[in-house]
């Protein structure tokens, strides 16, 4: 009965040193692995990029496009049946500094707009940029409506 306890005893400790012994190999396994591997870095989202060609959501006949460039904001009525253009807008645009969604108000160009005849004669007008797409009010003849533009 003595050996059959002295036999146990050493088949459990045989257990108990090879299942801690696998953990610790593995362990170090790991670390090793890790201390090899770059640590990953997660980037800061960037401040959306408006630059570019603007053109109407769900356009018809007539709508409006708009050009961003890196300080201004010029947008278009934009006639597709008689092919023509006519300012509406022309004003300051100021780059968003952080990611997301962002609104700012620009500033009229007078001397641009003062000599367009279906230009707005507001001296700001505020714009709002979200998922993608600008969007600001125009009003025409006591008609206001909300036009949401997308990148070309």
């Amino acid at each position: 009965m003595r050996k059959t306890a002295l036999a146990a005893i050493a088949v459990l400790t045989a257990f108990t040193l090879a299942g801690c012994s696998a953990q610790a190999a593995s362990t170090a396994g790991s670390d090793a692995k890790g201390a090899d591997e770059p640590a990953t870095v997660q980037e800061k989202p960037k401040p959306a990029d408006l630059t570019g060609d603007w053109i109407q959501e769900n356009a018809g006949d007539s709508s409006q496009s708009a050009t961003v460039t890196a300080d201004t904001i010029t947008v278009n009525w934009v006639s597709t049946k008689d092919d023509t253009t006519a300012i509406y807008w022309a004003g300051t645009y100021q780059a968003p500094t952080d990611a997301g969604n962002f609104t700012w108000t620009s500033t009229r160009d007078k001397e641009t707009t003062d000599k367009a005849l279906l230009a707005s004669t507001d001296a700001t007008k505020d714009f709002a940029y979200a998922d993608g797409k600008i969007s600001y009010k125009v009003t025409a003849m006591d008609v206001t409506k909300t036009v949401t533009l997308v990148k070309k």
